[in-house]
């Protein structure tokens, strides 16, 4: 059974920073691609970053974000990051993790599992 569990949200500052962490397990975690997306109250899904299964320069990120978040794996560890730095109150939201067998990329539909998500809360 595939599971993956974020961890690492909370409340910060508006201009802190947090890291997630998504910890996966009952899947070849090497083999798969990693997404983060985040859902803000009243808005649909949206994605934020993803790195391809050898992670390093096969990072992705949405506009929004970029310059500001980072994507990182740690095969090892069965894990996947998203640091979080000059965080908005726009970026106050529920973040996902997900997982694909395949190349990343910004739509939904194309990851395989997801976990529950993580509440991120940026007070201005």
């Amino acid at each position: 059974q595939v599971q993956l569990v974020e961890s690492g949200g909370g409340l910060v500052q508006d201009g802190g920073s947090l890291r997630l962490s998504c910890a996966g397990s009952g899947l070849t975690f090497r083999s798969y691609g990693m997404g983060w997306f985040r859902q803000a109250p009243g808005k649909e899904r949206e994605f934020v970053a993803a790195t391809n299964w050898s992670g390093g320069s096969s990072t992705y990120y949405a506009d929004s974000v970029k310059g500001r978040f980072t994507i990182s794996r740690d095969n090892a560890k069965n894990t996947v990051y998203l640091q979080m730095n000059s965080l908005k109150p726009e970026d106050t939201a529920v973040y996902y993790c997900a997982a694909r067998w395949g190349p990343v990329g910004a739509e939904e539909e194309l990851y395989d599992y997801w976990g529950q998500g993580t509440q991120v809360t940026v007070s201005s």
